[in-house]
């Protein structure tokens, strides 16, 4: 099974993904998620496939997220205002995005890393 794996280097968060990920022995992709975001279709597939609410896929600790007024703006768009939203910035995006081409996790949590990835 290959992965691919969107990720922010900087963020503590996607090294802690990644070094799971090596340490279970798993193939993937690192693609840099803001020189080379996903597209808006790449990201509403994900968000089809991983059975989580589109909310979840926002990157609520960000300094994006805060400055342009997110907490507001999510609780009135649409899902295709806020798939288009998530498109148009790469750092509104929950770090990592992994996706195998039929599943899907946003963020890490070991636990579900676990289920999803084994």
């Amino acid at each position: 099974m290959s992965l691919t794996f969107y990720h922010y280097p900087n963020c503590d968060t996607c090294r802690k993904a990644k070094k799971w990920m090596d340490e279970h022995g798993l193939s993937y992709e690192a693609t840099h998620i803001v020189n080379d975001p996903p597209s808006r279709e790449e990201i509403q597939d994900m968000y089809e496939k991983s059975g989580l609410e589109l909310k979840k896929f926002f990157n609520t600790s960000g300094k994006r997220y805060r400055e342009l007024g997110m907490k507001d703006k999510m609780k009135d768009s649409t899902e295709e205002e806020l798939l288009d939203l998530l498109a148009s910035d790469a750092m509104l995006i929950k770090r990592p995005l992994v996706s195998d081409g039929t599943k899907a996790t946003a963020g890490f949590k070991e636990e579900t890393f676990s289920e999803t990835w084994k």
